[in-house]
Formats: C-alpha cells, structure tokens, sequence
C-alpha cells in the first residue's frame, strides 16, 4: 500500500527559538494535535495541543524543550506502523523525518484511514470473524489454513487485543463455508467471539477504535 503520496508538505514547523504565538495561532486555526519542532532545521521533538494552555505567547519554545514528544516516522515507514503512530501517540498529524533529521512532511490521519478503509479488507464482500486463543499457542499461519481447509478464501486479519496471555484475531474470510469454517476453529479450540456480517463488525470496530473515531469525527 502507497500512502508516501499522502504526504503534506504545506503544514508548518517552528524552530525551537522562537515564541509560542504562531504556535498558538496555529492550533487556533487547525484541529491538528500535534505540531513538530525543529532547531537549526533537526527535529527535536512534537508540540501538543493540549500543553497549548499552559504557555505564554510570548515565552521562547526552548523553555518547554524538555515537555516535546519525540514520535515520528520515516517516508518509508510502514502504513500498518503509521496507523500505530497515531493510536500509540493520540496524534492525528505525524512529523516525517529523513536521515538527516529534517521535516520533510506530515502525515495526517484522516487520509492515512481513509487509505485503509479502501483496502480489500474492508470493501471486499465476506464475513467477519473474531476468535481467541492462548498466546502461547498463537499461530497466524494456522488460521489461515483452517480458513483454506475449508475452500474458504483468507481475505485479511490482524490482532485485535492481546490481555491476559489470550490474544484475539480478527480475521475477514469469503461467505462461502463460513459455518464449516466456524465448527473447525472451535474443533481447534479457539474461542469464537464474533461472528456476522461486515456492515455490524464494521460498526462496531469504529466505536472501538480510538484512531477510527478520531477520523470519523472530524
């Protein structure tokens, strides 16, 4: 998946030794969370949006250098781990950074999920699986064959939540066999948590999830 053709490069970043009012009037004007710092044009760290309270317009960045957020990606940075950048940091709007330390771009959420959405995962037709099983016993290559060995195609899956040594696997497979399919997980003794159609699972995954939210309420 591309996503390097998402890249913004209109957005601004500030050096460390000026003041916070354009800082401010920045997150005035937009509803980015994050805003990257730089000093002699290296990044140093984020500027959060919710410290933007608590800072004089006329105070130098410098003096709240050490309350910056050092997250970031590269160009090449993997779509999945982009996603993770920004659940993992509350961000929608991540710095991108070369090798030599320069902002060279931004990424912004709204376009790296809508990107994911367009995925085969979600727009090809199927049906929605989620099961359980011991950590220990995990095995991705294993769920895809019991998919297979029942003449079903494995569209997808991720995991969805690790707690407790159980990790949880939400898988998308073809309609064709799904009840087979469903009897062979169990017979291996997963745990079948979902189940359904994918206009529910779809749903249901955008009120859990804390990025999707962030996209869908913008």
């Amino acid at each position: 998946m591309n996503i390097q053709n998402h890249l913004i490069t209109n957005i601004p970043v500030f050096e460390i030794d000026e003041s916070f009012e354009k800082v401010l009037e920045f997150f005035k004007e937009n509803t980015f969370s994050h805003v990257a710092i730089v000093e002699k044009g290296r990044f140093v760290g984020t500027f959060s949006e919710n410290d933007a309270e608590i800072v004089e317009a006329n105070t130098k960045i410098d003096a709240h250098r050490y309350d910056l957020e050092a997250f970031f990606v590269r160009k090449e940075t993997n779509w999945l781990d982009v996603l993770e950048g920004f659940a993992r940091n509350e961000a929608n709007l991540l710095p991108i950074i070369n090798t030599d330390e320069q902002v060279i771009g931004y990424y912004d959420l709204t376009d790296i999920v809508s990107v994911f959405i367009d995925t085969p995962f979600f727009t090809d037709p199927g049906n929605i699986l989620v099961v359980a099983t011991g950590i220990k016993d995990y095995s991705f290559s294993e769920i895809a064959q019991i998919v297979e060995s029942n003449n079903a195609k494995f569209i997808g899956g991720f995991i969805t939540d690790v707690q407790n040594d159980v990790v949880q696997v939400t898988v998308k497979i073809s309609t064709e066999n799904f009840n087979e399919v469903v009897q062979t997980f169990r017979r291996y003794n997963y745990h079948i948590l979902f189940g359904n159609s994918d206009d529910q699972f779809l749903e249901d995954l955008k009120e859990r999830s804390d990025y999707l939210d962030k996209y869908l309420n913008v």
